[in-house]
């Protein structure tokens, strides 16, 4: 619904509207995330890096102001923002210190009852809420674990609730983060809210290398960015001719073998054998040979192949292919 017309249709919700809109919000960081959260700082200046305590879901929370107040222009985010509850004076930074400190604890104490337990399951990560109410330990698995000894042997140590959450490897690396393929900071870890569904035909459809060590991400999973640019591949890909199709070039008809689609050239094959790079608006998809002359062409100079090992050709000759 559009502005004038909230307006007309009810005075009092646009009042409310624009004054939800222009509310000023604050990014916050927390130290196990690199996910940027927006709080509202009621009213106060905090400026980047001041040190804060906001209210969340799960109650009090420490964090660092990552970037100054903005205004909200998100027609679509109609989310009450939490609010900033104060900057963190000293007392909140010795209880921001010793809540990291139990945390440091509370990993070593569990991986050393999770070999005495004999359990296999991969702790990596171990949270604690500001005011240590609750610990969150977090771990990967192949399959489900019997932790409840395990956790009856924590609440004993830590007098605390415990929770144990397991999760996937993208999610272990969204919270560890690190540097991907690109040299720039994971996605997951940055700006992703969600993973989506990723497949090895969004690497064929872009010409992409197969090799799994170079489309993986650090989880081991296909990387996110192969979806990306996946529509605008397969929708450049309709203006162009198929592969083995014949098409007709300014040097004469020819066969087409790859494509690339980013420059917008084809390279096609002629009857002699010899192969050529030609623009897309220099060829003609109609021509009046086919297929088959081609192949008694290639089959007269020892040129022909069969299906699996054209389609290998095509994949290993490609010029975007990284080998």
């Amino acid at each position: 619904m559009l502005e004038t017309d909230l307006f007309h249709f009810n005075k009092a919700a646009f009042a409310q509207f624009m004054e939800l809109k222009m509310t000023k919000s604050v990014g916050v960081k927390f130290k196990n995330s690199n996910k940027i959260y927006h709080f509202d700082p009621g009213g106060q200046q905090y400026a980047d890096g001041d040190q804060v305590v906001v209210d969340t879901e799960r109650g009090p929370a420490f964090g660092t102001i990552v970037n100054e107040g903005k205004f909200r222009d998100d027609l679509l985010d109609s989310q009450e923002l939490k609010k900033v509850t104060r900057s963190a004076n000293e007392e909140d930074i010795i209880q921001f210190k010793r809540s990291c400190e139990i945390e440091k604890e509370a990993m070593a104490f569990c991986l050393q009852c999770i070999e005495e337990l004999g359990l296999e399951m991969n702790l990596f990560e171990v949270e604690s809420t500001f005011e240590v109410t609750k610990l969150t330990f977090y771990f990967t698995a192949d399959g489900r674990v019997d932790f409840r000894e395990l956790v009856k042997m924590l609440v004993r140590e830590y007098r605390t609730k415990i929770e144990m959450r397991q999760v996937g490897v993208r999610n272990q690396a969204r919270m560890w983060g690190g540097i991907g393929r690109c040299g720039r900071e994971i996605c997951c870890a940055t700006y992703l809210k969600n993973f989506e569904p990723v497949s090895i035909r969004m690497a064929k459809e872009q010409n992409l290398s197969l090799n799994p060590t170079k489309i993986s991400g650090l989880c081991g999973r296909l990387m996110c960015c192969l979806n990306y640019e996946y529509d605008t591949y397969r929708y450049l890909r309709n203006f162009f001719p198929k592969i083995s199709t014949v098409v007709e070039t300014e040097t004469g008809p020819a066969r087409v073998i790859r494509h690339n689609i980013i420059r917008g050239l084809i390279t096609v094959k002629y009857f002699g054998g010899t192969e050529l790079e030609v623009p897309l608006n220099k060829i003609s998809f109609q021509s009046k040979f086919d297929i088959s002359d081609f192949e008694k062409s290639d089959t007269s100079n020892d040129l022909s192949m069969g299906d699996d090992d054209e389609q290998k050709y095509i994949l290993c000759d490609n010029p975007h292919i990284l080998c």
